[in-house]
């Protein structure tokens, strides 16, 4: 019988048996595979440097390519914002024309200006992710987060590498070109353009259109507190203080030392991160500059990568170590892996030595994030939490740029591909040696911390042979006075 009071505890959204949100879990996911599938996406750099567009390595490097981390910077609150006040759908369209725009352009455009375009659509695209990874929420109940939100995780892993695959085996064995490839992507994302089309726009969002009550019986939210709290003022504009209310708190939060490491972390990391992954074609062009398409293995590579990444992702959740005594050590050890993989990219002239190194670098990336993930978000509510990531993309997307700026754009320092590996190299040294440090300030604390507690029960071990006799006589006294 308890089993039927738990039940009758539940939202109806539970209990009743409906069926639709199934379909539109599997649509999502077949949707989120199918956008991934853009078998050219991983021969952008030798195609613009190859005969088809024949621009120079310097126009690439410092010209064309810094225009992504510009555009995705521009973008990224706009985007962050309209995805939950239009309802995903709308920023999900805006992300398959911006999709189509890229691939006419690496088509038909011809200037350095169309592929500057080109970039800033690329951009579009990846601020504009965050639509398809936040649609899932709205779908179905919080009990089913954590596991829907892994399907969806898993359908873009699939069709990231169902893409890598597709296009290696295009080059290689069916002697593709890669202007052809091109084509096949751009027919590739039209049609997911069509399947955007399809998907249902959600009547709820997680911060600007929620339900006006609570009518399912879910626990009230973040929001919904901060709304009854200002319940003074009437709705009126309650939506936006609790949202500035909100970044107040998680400014607050910065004090928590785990949560501060790890938004660190993912802030200096992922910079760097996405920096290598944005120029290390132009650097497998320049040690190894194919003369036969057939010989260019981006595809297999980008395939392997994203398969260990999976992996690694996976393993992670079954690390069980003390994370607060820990975090600082294994990430400064990963970074320092990280940091010896760039300069052994930088250096060799052997381009399986670099893939492969390439290949560890991103694994390794990808085994940190979903420990940041869970780090971050265990003592979060879902809206901080949200918060705290964008807040944490943000600036690591400004930090990019200021690196973009400096480094490679040519209004900056102009670096050619290899001494920009040498900045990346020496930046991620930098950053292992501030962790390492930092773990040895834990790793001395903790075992002041351990010693004095040792000593303060030796101190009361001692303390108890004293007391034992005084209370003894105490009661002999009493006796005899009785």
């Amino acid at each position: 019988m308890p089993k039927k009071d738990d039940d009758a505890k539940k939202p109806a959204s539970e209990t009743v048996p409906d069926q639709r949100w199934k379909l539109q879990v599997f649509y999502l996911c077949f949707y989120g595979f199918m956008t991934q599938v853009r078998p050219g996406e991983s021969f952008i750099t030798p195609y613009l440097l190859g005969p088809d567009k024949n621009f120079t390595q310097t126009e690439v490097t410092n010209v064309i390519t810094p225009v992504l981390t510009y555009s995705y910077m521009a973008m990224l609150v706009p985007i962050f914002l309209l995805t939950d006040y239009l309802r995903y759908k709308p920023v999900l369209v805006l992300q398959s024309l911006s999709h189509i725009s890229i691939w006419l352009l690496l088509v038909l455009g011809t200037s350095v200006l169309a592929m500057q375009l080109m970039e800033f659509f690329y951009g579009v695209t990846m601020a504009a992710r965050i639509a398809y990874s936040s649609y899932i929420f709205s779908l179905v109940t919080p009990s089913r987060y954590q596991r829907m939100a892994s399907y969806s995780r898993s359908a873009v892993l699939l069709g990231v590498f169902t893409s890598s695959v597709l296009g290696q085996l295009c080059i290689t064995l069916g002697g593709v070109s890669f202007l052809t490839l091109n084509y096949v992507s751009l027919g590739f994302v039209s049609f997911g353009l069509i399947l955007t089309l399809f998907l249902e726009r959600p009547q709820r969002s997680l911060f600007f259109n929620r339900p006006e009550g609570a009518g399912d019986g879910a626990a009230p939210t973040e929001l919904d507190k901060m709304a009854r709290e200002d319940g003074g003022g009437g709705m009126r504009g309650w939506r936006e203080a609790a949202l500035c209310r909100m970044l107040r708190e998680v400014g607050a939060l910065a004090g928590q030392p785990q949560l501060r490491l790890w938004s660190l972390w993912w802030v200096f990391n992922s910079a760097g991160y996405y920096l290598m992954l944005y120029y290390v074609q132009i650097l497998w062009n320049e040690i190894y500059p194919a003369t036969e398409n057939r010989r260019v293995y981006n595809g297999g590579v980008d395939a392997a990568s994203t398969l260990l990444g999976a992996g690694a992702s996976f393993a992670a959740g079954y690390v069980k170590i003390r994370w607060t005594l820990w975090s600082e050590l294994v990430i400064g050890v990963v970074t320092a892996f990280q940091a010896g993989l760039l300069l052994l990219m930088n250096t060799t002239s052997n381009i399986w030595l670099c893939y492969a190194a390439y290949v560890l670098f991103r694994g390794s990336y990808q085994f940190l994030v979903p420990v940041a993930i869970f780090q971050i978000a265990t003592s979060l509510s879902k809206e901080l939490c949200a918060l705290v990531f964008g807040v944490n993309t943000f600036f690591a997307t400004v930090l990019k740029t200021i690196i973009t700026i400096i480094v490679a754009d040519k209004r900056g320092l102009g670096l050619s591909v290899h001494p920009q590996f040498y900045v990346y190299f020496g930046y991620f040294t930098l950053l292992a040696v501030v962790y390492l440090l930092s773990a040895v300030g834990v790793g001395i604390r903790y075992s002041r911390r351990k010693q004095a507690a040792e000593l303060a029960l030796a101190k009361e071990l001692c303390q108890l042979p004293a007391e034992v006799p005084a209370q003894e006589k105490s009661l002999e006294a009493d006796a005899v006075q009785a």
